[in-house]
């Protein structure tokens, strides 16, 4: 079965994208904080990641940072409320953190989920 890690530090998040996923079909693991992600990835290695850029402890965009140094081909959906991810700087880095690497998509909240599944589905 296909492993997802959901990475947000906001639980309604981590679960509606638990229960939409799980009834697609893949297995879900989830993590409050880029900390608690980075060891499960490294834990469960899982087919894909999905993370918020901001959260307290360690942002996704660091977390994705150190993942990527160690694992350049893992997939990754980058999900963010908008504002400083989407827009100048924060998003130049997050295509530097990505350069390389297999695939890194980003997807502003709120998103509909077939568009997240689609985007998964072409990923994996």
């Amino acid at each position: 079965m296909t492993k997802i890690l959901v990475v947000d530090d906001e639980e309604r998040i981590r679960e509606a994208l638990r229960r939409a996923l799980t009834m697609d079909g893949y297995e879900v693991i989830q993590a409050s904080d880029g900390e608690e992600g980075d060891r499960l990835f490294r834990e469960c290695a899982p087919d894909l990641v999905i993370t918020d850029i901001f959260m307290p402890k360690k942002e996704g965009i660091d977390m994705l940072k150190d993942l990527l140094a160690d694992f350049p081909d893992m997939k990754a959906i980058v999900i963010s409320g908008g504002g400083r991810m989407m827009e100048g700087d924060a998003l130049q880095f997050l295509l530097k953190v990505a350069e390389g690497s297999v695939a890194v998509r980003a997807v502003k909240k709120p998103f509909e989920l077939d568009e997240l599944l689609s985007l998964i589905r072409s990923l994996l």
